[in-house]
């Protein structure tokens, strides 16, 4: 029984640990989309802006409980250990006492206490309906604040991910042509050993193929290090495995360019609209300083005095008290304060609206470089992919003259060099390419639509 039992929980432990390893060994497969989707949820400054949005709603219910019944218990219990005394004349309690002359007198006892229930209810306060405004656009303020955070994580994992997929393609053809010049320096040495070229022709290619060894270690590295960029605007950990479902072959290149544009399509329009709301609310909170405040108020306790410490409980010495009133506040002189807070809030709304007239010829001069710079690098992608195509035909003439015998090894290294930054050209054209068309995107303001 001892022995079933035993191999059972083994079986149990090795599926265990099967599941498991499955688990970590599995690869998470995105697309760019995906990748937004997961940054949207997980990128730490996204996480951030989200907090700055519930501070937002704990201040407008902050604002709001000025409006609400303020109430509070107070007690206190007492021990005078030296009574306070008045100097009252003394024919007072001496009829004979000579004119002018007076005695020390104390009021109240050696022990007092009491306590007491008070109550207040804001009535009209024209801070307090302003203020209320003010939180809730605040509110709104940083909920476009987040807005704005999202569109620049969309910017930045959108441009992290073309990084990616380019620079693996710039590997998967390093590697390529690592194999092309391995073997044509074997060729190239066979023709040696058989008299058909020289030394010089071998260390040519040698130096080519050394320095091609080099780029590709190199580019390995800065794979590897795009993946961890791209990861760490996702909020993704370092340690993930991560693989791209997309390709660059299908990426459409094409940005619907849209007549009339609204500025309201910006986030950073909204942003200044609301910033101007929140000065004209401060300074109708300026102006409603100058009408009175009124409250309700309500008071209830008890309290007592006594010279001896045992009887300060007892209940019978405990007298009840209780008042119900308003309390009206009039605001009559504060040397200007008032008057100056309200010029200052008009010159900032003048300048927040001179703003507009800013932020949209900036907005307009960002749409044109974005479309100069997107029609630009399309066009040199274009071109430089033509020139990698053309370079690599060169190169595949100079080899086959080459190895006929009728071309020269120093004619197939040049063309093999020209070929190599033709394919960086193009890499970086295309880049380039990838990095306009976002860029154009968001200022038409779509990029997170």
């Amino acid at each position: 029984m001892l022995k079933k039992i035993t191999i059972t929980a083994f079986i149990i432990i090795i599926c265990t640990f099967n599941i498991r390893a499955q688990n970590d060994s599995e690869v998470m497969s995105y697309s760019l989309q995906e990748c937004i989707d997961y940054a949207l949820e997980h990128n730490q400054n996204l996480i951030n802006a989200a907090f700055e949005k519930d501070i937002a709603d704990t201040q407008v219910k902050e604002t709001l409980s000025r409006g609400m019944p303020q109430v509070n218990i107070n007690s206190g219990l007492n021990y005078n250990y030296e009574l306070q005394k008045s100097l009252l004349p003394a024919t007072i309690f001496d009829p004979n006492a000579a004119a002018g002359e007076e005695i020390q007198f104390a009021f109240g006892q050696a022990y007092d206490g009491n306590i007491a229930l008070s109550a207040s209810q804001l009535l009209f306060d024209g801070s307090f309906f302003v203020g209320l405004q003010a939180a809730k656009t605040y509110r709104e303020l940083s909920s476009k604040e987040h807005i704005k955070t999202q569109i620049d994580v969309v910017e930045a994992v959108s441009k992290a991910y073309y990084n990616v997929l380019v620079n693996q393609e710039r590997l998967e053809l390093l590697d390529v042509n690592l194999s092309r010049l391995d073997s044509l320096l074997r060729d190239t040495k066979g023709l040696e050993k058989e008299g058909f070229a020289e030394k010089i022709d071998v260390s040519r290619i040698q130096v080519q193929y050394n320095n091609l060894k080099v780029q590709v270690s190199n580019t390995k590295q800065l794979l590897e290090l795009s993946y961890d960029l791209l990861k760490f605007q996702m909020g993704a950990g370092q340690d993930s495995d991560l693989t791209l479902t997309d390709k660059l072959e299908e990426v459409d290149f094409t940005v619907i360019e849209e007549s009339g544009f609204d500025y309201n399509e910006r986030i950073e329009y909204s942003q200044l609209q609301t910033n101007l709301a929140l000065v004209n609310l401060d300074m109708k909170n300026n102006k409603v300083q100058y009408f009175p405040t009124l409250y309700a108020n309500f008071n209830y306790g008890y309290n007592t005095q006594t010279g001896q410490s045992d009887q300060l409980f007892k209940g019978s010495r405990w007298l009840n008290f209780g008042a119900v009133g308003l309390s009206l506040s009039m605001p009559i002189f504060d040397g200007f304060l008032k008057s100056s807070r309200i010029q200052k809030n008009r010159i900032q709304a003048k300048q927040i609206e001179q703003s507009f007239d800013l932020l949209e010829n900036s907005i307009d001069l960002e749409i044109k470089q974005a479309k100069v710079n997107m029609n630009t690098a399309i066009d040199n992608m274009v071109v430089q992919k033509e020139n990698a195509a053309l370079a690599r035909e060169i190169y595949d003439i100079a080899k086959i003259k080459y190895q006929e015998g009728v071309g020269s090894n120093l004619e197939v290294t040049n063309a093999d060099a020209d070929y190599k930054e033709a394919q960086t050209n193009y890499y970086d054209a295309l880049y380039a390419a990838l990095v306009a068309k976002v860029e154009l995107e968001k200022a038409y303001g779509r990029l997170n639509k």
